[in-house]
């Protein structure tokens, strides 16, 4: 899922990223995901991450994007990111994790996969 330079942030937050499967592949077993929405970690979590929270069959998941990361991108593009583009990181992060099966109630994402996963999106 390319990105390009600036997907805004029209639309109802909760349809920012579409509902998705993800498929492990050590059993096979298929994980139905819904995004709901993000907010800043800060405030309640006391962490320096922007948490977005998903559905996974289910059962809520938060995935936190380590702040830190954002900022690294915001330095090299010359602006933010979107909240879309970062629930679009997410739920790639998301997916990464459930494909090795690793299903949890709250994921914090390094810097460094942020970063990462901003790249292989194609988000400049």
């Amino acid at each position: 899922m390319s990105t390009g330079t600036g997907l805004s942030n029209l639309g109802a937050m909760s349809q920012f990223v579409g509902e998705f499967d993800v498929t492990s592949r050590l059993t096979d077993r298929t994980y139905h995901c819904r995004f709901s929405h993000l907010w800043n970690g800060i405030a309640t979590r006391h962490s320096d991450t922007v948490d977005t929270k998903f559905v996974v069959d289910g059962k809520g998941s938060i995935v936190g994007l380590a702040h830190p990361g954002i900022v690294q991108f915001t330095a090299k593009s010359g602006r933010d990111i979107s909240d879309r583009e970062a629930s679009y990181v997410a739920a790639q992060y998301l997916q990464e994790q459930l494909e090795q099966e690793d299903e949890r109630p709250l994921y914090d994402v390094s810097a460094a996969d942020v970063v990462r996963i901003i790249g292989l999106l194609g988000i400049k």
